[in-house]
Order: C-alpha cells, then structure tokens, then sequence
C-alpha cells in the first residue's frame, strides 16, 4: 500500500522559510518521479512542482518559481520542498503527490 506522509508545515510571516518533506512507503521511491501540489482555503487544487525518479530534472510553478526548491533523497525514500521568501498567497494545505495517490496534507499559513 502506497503511503505518503507529510510533514514540515506551519505559521510563519511573510518572508519567511520553511521546509516541507513527504516520507513515503509501500512502493519503489527511486523508480518514480515525485511532486508537490497544493490546495488553498475555497480554491481548487494546484500543480506546485515536479521532479524527476533521480533528482536530476525540477519544474516549477510560475507562481512559486525562484522560490521553492523540490528535492529527494532515494536512500531515505523522502521527498522535500523547501519554500522560501513566503507569501500570503501561499497559504495553503500542501501534498506530496505519486501519480493519482496524495498523502493526507501539511498546513502552511503565512501571515503577520
């Protein structure tokens, strides 16, 4: 059974930083390629970033680009976003994403 768990959520002020990770199980992390997606209060759900089973293609959001950075380590089977230079409007509940399956979401807040 495919499990993604994640993690790293939070309040934090404009500007500020955080880093999200997504442990996963049941399946054989190294062989797919991972993302990020997020859903904020009344929207609908929202691509955030990719990358690939190696980690050595990223894409990104317009809205989040220069800004966040996707990573994993295959060893640990974890798959990490770190989100910097926040903003309000990146306020959302965020997943990690395999194909069709997401894990049960971390809440980011960013707010004065």
């Amino acid at each position: 059974e495919v499990q993604l768990v994640e993690s790293g959520g939070g309040l934090v002020q404009p500007g500020g930083s955080l880093r999200l990770s997504c442990a996963s199980s049941g399946f054989t992390f190294s062989s797919y390629a991972m993302s990020w997606v997020r859903q904020a209060p009344g929207k609908g759900l929202e691509w955030v970033s990719t990358i690939n089973s190696d980690g050595t293609f990223t894409s990104y959001a317009h809205s989040v680009k220069g800004r966040f950075t996707i990573s994993r380590d295959n060893a640990k089977n974890t798959l990490y976003l770190q989100l910097n230079s926040l903003k309000t409007d990146d306020t959302a509940m965020y997943y990690c994403r395999k194909e069709g399956t997401r894990g049960q979401g971390t809440q980011v807040t960013v707010s004065s």
